[in-house]
């Protein structure tokens, strides 16, 4: 994924897509948007950094899980999934991340009234919203969870895993391939969402990385993320100060 930060207008129309298309509970933000404060008075700014899970290389996520739920799955492009079946919902994972992008739902919620005791859970789901989508996948993370377990982003894999094999990109202006497309990179107004095949030399993220100098966001952990910004935002703090700090 490539996330131009020039484009982005904050709207977060990612985050509400991301939310309906996965049917996460309020306050359960797989596709987040960080507003920050960059600069002091009189000269300082709102900036805001859209958050989706980075889906890393070389995920921490992955190395600390006890029970081997994450995994990183080679047959769906390198994407980190978390298999609930495993999950026992211990956290390690959470803490691993340096992104803060996995999600422990079953705690106090964030919104009231909890939306939970709404909509109570059915089949062994946490909740049982009237617009649920069809497709599940409980090894991967897709659907609605249940409870005691860890979720996260999964790249839309649902809808990508359809697209036709060896698909460059996927563009909702190719109406060949719109369906497949994530909901986050869909509904994104300006167009500063890009998705496609990193390895392919002929794909416009690639060329959107190499021509326009792509950062990947804390780089030094090694974690290798695979969604890369672009502009002359994507070199300002994404967090604060004292984060960078924390994390030399």
């Amino acid at each position: 994924m490539v996330i131009d930060l020039d484009k982005c207008t904050g709207c977060q129309a990612c985050t509400t897509a991301c939310s309906m298309e996965n049917n996460t509970l309020p306050g359960e933000t797989w596709q987040d948007v960080l507003f920050y404060n960059a600069g002091e008075y009189p000269s300082g700014q709102m900036k805001w950094l859209p958050r989706p899970c980075m889906q890393c290389e070389n995920p921490s996520c992955v190395h600390v899980c006890p029970t081997r739920a994450t995994y990183k799955d080679p047959d769906a492009g390198g994407i980190v999934f978390v298999d609930w079946n495993k999950c026992i919902g211990c956290k390690y994972c959470m803490i691993a991340c340096p992104y803060g992008v996995r999600f422990y739902a079953d705690e106090k919620p964030l919104i009231e009234p909890d939306i939970r005791d709404v909509f109570p859970g059915e089949n062994a789901q946490l909740w049982s919203p009237p617009y649920q989508s069809p497709d599940e996948d409980w090894r991967r993370g897709i659907g609605i969870q249940p409870k005691g377990v860890v979720s996260k982003c999964t790249f839309c894999y649902h809808k990508v895993k359809n697209a036709p094999e060896g698909t460059a990109d996927l563009d909702e202006d190719n109406p060949d391939v719109k369906e497949y497309v994530p909901a986050c990179v869909r509904t994104c107004a300006p167009k500063a969402r890009y998705f496609g095949d990193l390895d392919n030399p002929e794909s416009h993220v690639n060329q959107l990385i190499g021509d326009k100098h792509g950062v990947r966001l804390k780089d030094h952990t090694g974690n290798k993320p695979q969604v890369y910004y672009l502009g002359a935002g994507a070199g300002v703090p994404a967090f604060t100060p004292a984060d960078r700090e924390n994390d030399a």
